[in-house]
């Protein structure tokens, strides 16, 4: 019996199942197609910045990975130093056709790290970020403390009842980002734009304190001559109440915009690269929703016709 005379003849329920993944795939392939379509077009279209000069809100860096003072970040598996880490360790049971890999243990680095350029250094906050490291390392052993090596027998490669995943960003590795960049501390920092937000607001519910204050025309308002000495007096007693702010020294973040249309990147592989990367996925999943599809349709016009 070929293909068409089996969609003509199947049982009812083995027919729409198989119809139901078809547009599964479809779906899924195009969600996950134009999720990869959005990251490309932000990596090509926003403009690379310096961290010294980038302005506040989504911002695209490149530098370079470095550890911030303090303990060092080592992975869990291998015990290597580096700023980031993802791993996990999985173990063969069962036998034939019933054999599965089980995950045991898996985590990823939520640490602090640096981002360094020419211009200065941004902290890293990885905490949702969409990490593509250089490379995945994978390994198998006897047992669950099996270390990685660089030479063996192949039995330890590939006989192992463990296997091993570990992904990296190690210090002094380029880095590439994409994501929320607020500065904090500085006269010109966040923090202070938001104290002086709040200053504001306090004061436009006080109206006749700002009218005794800046009403200079006697008209009982507040013209926008007048609301700009009222911004000046609030600047002035933010930076009177912080007197040792305009001399801190800024530090720069990069975190997480929560916002799945300016996707939260970051990445050991040239912009370039990436770019190369999305796109042959890309491409991928729209074939996937395209096979899908044309199955799919397949499926119900020959149903139908039979």
């Amino acid at each position: 019996m070929d293909f068409s005379a089996w969609i003509r003849h199947a049982e009812t329920d083995d027919f729409w199942l198989l119809a139901a993944l078809a547009v599964a795939a479809c779906g899924f392939g195009l969600f996950r197609g134009f999720i990869h379509l959005l990251r490309k077009r932000m990596v090509e279209d926003v403009p690379t910045s310096k961290i010294r000069s980038a302005a506040q809100g989504y911002v695209e860096l490149e530098g370079r990975c470095e550890l911030m003072d303090g303990p060092p970040i080592i992975a869990p598996l291998s015990g290597l130093h580096c700023t980031w880490y993802q791993y996990a360790i999985h173990e063969r049971r069962g036998s034939g056709k019933n054999r599965r890999w089980v995950t045991l243990e898996s985590g990823t680095s939520d640490d602090l790290f640096l981002l360094v350029d020419s211009t200065g250094e941004c902290v890293i906050d990885p905490d949702g970020a969409r990490v593509t490291p250089r490379q995945r390392q994978k390994w198998y052993g006897p047992n669950r403390d099996s270390r990685p090596r660089t030479t063996g027998s192949r039995w330890f490669l590939l006989g192992g009842r463990f296997r091993f995943t570990e992904s990296l960003l190690k210090p002094g590795e380029p880095l590439y980002a994409i994501g929320l960049f607020e500065t904090t501390g500085g006269a010109g920092g966040s923090d202070t734009q938001t104290m002086l937000k709040s200053l504001l607001r306090e004061w436009k519910a006080d109206t006749q304190m700002l009218v005794e204050r800046f009403d200079r025309n006697n008209d009982g308002e507040i013209c926008l001559a007048e609301w700009e000495a009222v911004r000046a007096a609030a600047w002035a007693e933010v930076v009177a109440q912080h007197t040792g702010l305009q001399n801190a020294t800024p530090v720069h973040t990069l975190t997480d915009t929560h916002d799945a249309r300016r996707p939260y990147l970051l990445s050991a592989l040239p912009q370039s690269d990436l770019v190369r990367r999305l796109q042959r996925r890309l491409f991928g999943y729209f074939i996937l929703a395209l096979a899908g599809g044309a199955l799919a349709s397949f499926l119900i016009t020959t149903r139908l016709a039979g």
